[in-house]
């Protein structure tokens, strides 16, 4: 029998009662929201319509996964470091905002170029140019609220944040029905347009601000300190029984096949529900107006039942709209099924980076914790629409929302381990 590993430190888990009955900086919020509104909504798009003109080159569903996998594969090896090094930004006049505002402006230009590549070669070089580029700054702008916002409020500030990127999912797919089947130049240009624009609202309103609405350091935190990202990393994952471990597989799992299901579902549409391109990529479209509705209900819903109970029934509800979607093949049942699987996604969306914050030994290594949030998720966005487009090669298109099922399936047991392992403390 293996031992049970010993308990989380108190103060990984549970705010410090300083934190506690302080309001959350709702302004700094906002502005956080909206960069992260800004470059999800160019992540969405690129989601929807990247895998369609791969198409135009690659026949096997599987070649075509492994690819929209392989361009997060860069985070993992990029995010650690930026993450260490906007650790050591935090305390000085601009904070992280540097690093997000030059990536951003850097990555926009190979993601226009992508409709005018007319070679694979070409296409190659936007894609992997732009997943290189954006993956290095994606986790510090997911970081950013960690700077603002007290620990004992950022799950209902996960709630507002996870919202605005519900939004994002809302203009990716009016993009696609809308402008898609008129000008595929002129769809791939308005997301980056769209980020670099709120992107400069964010800083003009926050960041120019950072020094005066920074949190201030807390004075009662155990120092300890981390020379390099791999000494942050090893801390975290000093054994397999670490709850920080259990909950990197748990991220691992779920992340990767919400990345499929988002990666596949507009050849899923028009391969089996026999759409248009346009059509199918506003098959997210109700989803994200679900997910729109009720990620704030359910971050704070999230605060009474606790983060690791409320991403475990996430992941029973995500099943369930997989299997409803199989069972019901048609435009309506598929749309049934994205609604149901967008809640359960919800659910872990604004609990996992928070929960995996809240295991961090010392609120100086939030960013290099958030690239350990991204090196689970990224690798299971590498990995899972390679593993269920397989599934697709060896079965049939008509089989994509079962297999997923199978695989989500494998996420709740995760999640039911990890729950049992690392009690909840669900808010008073």
């Amino acid at each position: 029998m293996m031992p049970d590993p010993p308990p989380a430190p108190e103060a990984a888990t549970t705010p410090s009662p300083s934190n506690m009955g302080e309001r959350m900086n709702r302004s700094a919020v906002l502005w956080v929201t909206l960069a992260v509104f800004a470059q999800e909504a160019v992540w969405n798009f690129y989601d929807a319509q990247v895998p369609e003109q791969l198409r135009h080159y690659f026949a096997s569903a599987g070649v075509i996964g492994l690819i929209m996998g392989l361009d997060h594969s860069w985070g993992i090896f990029t995010q650690p470091f930026v993450g260490f090094f906007s650790d050591k930004l935090v305390r000085r006049r601009a904070g992280r905002w540097p690093i997000v505002l030059v990536g951003a402006t850097a990555a926009s230009v190979p993601f226009v170029l992508i409709p005018w590549a007319n070679n694979l070669l070409m296409l190659m070089i936007c894609v992997i140019g732009f997943a290189a580029i954006a993956n290095a700054f994606k986790g510090v702008t997911e970081t950013l609220v960690s700077d603002y916002v007290l620990r004992s409020h950022r799950s209902k500030a996960q709630g507002f944040i996870k919202a605005g990127a519900a939004l994002t999912i809302v203009v990716s797919s009016l993009i696609s029905l809308l402008v898609v089947d008129h000008s595929l130049h002129l769809a791939f240009a308005i997301p980056p347009l769209l980020m670099l624009i709120m992107l400069a609202l964010s800083w003009t309103f926050l960041g120019r601000r950072h020094s005066e609405t920074v949190l201030p350091e807390d004075k009662t935190e155990q120092h300890q300190e981390f020379t390099s990202p791999w000494a942050v990393m090893k801390d975290a994952l000093r054994s397999p029984y670490s709850p920080t471990f259990l909950l990197m597989i748990g991220i691992f799992c779920f992340a990767g096949m919400w990345s499929a299901l988002r990666s596949l579902m507009t050849p899923y549409g028009t391969q089996v529900l026999g759409l248009t391109r346009g059509e199918a990529g506003g098959l997210a479209l109700p989803g994200a107006l679900a997910f729109l509705v009720c990620v704030l209900p359910i971050a704070y819903l999230s605060n009474r039942l606790g983060q690791l109970r409320a991403m475990r029934y996430g992941v029973g509800l995500f099943i369930v709209g997989l299997l409803v979607g199989f069972v019901w093949q048609s435009v309506p049942g598929t749309i049934t099924a994205m609604i149901l699987s967008s809640l359960g996604y919800a659910s872990f969306a604004v609990n996992a980076l928070v929960a995996l914050w809240n295991l961090a030994p010392t609120q100086k290594v939030l960013g290099t914790y958030t690239a350990l949030y991204t090196i689970a998720s990224q690798s299971g966005m590498a990995l899972g629409p390679g593993i269920l487009g397989a599934t697709i090669d060896l079965t049939d298109w008509r089989y994509m929302l079962l297999n997923a099922a199978v695989f989500a399936v494998i996420t709740f047991l995760v999640f039911t381990r990890l729950a049992r392992r690392v009690p909840d403390r669900p808010a008073a």
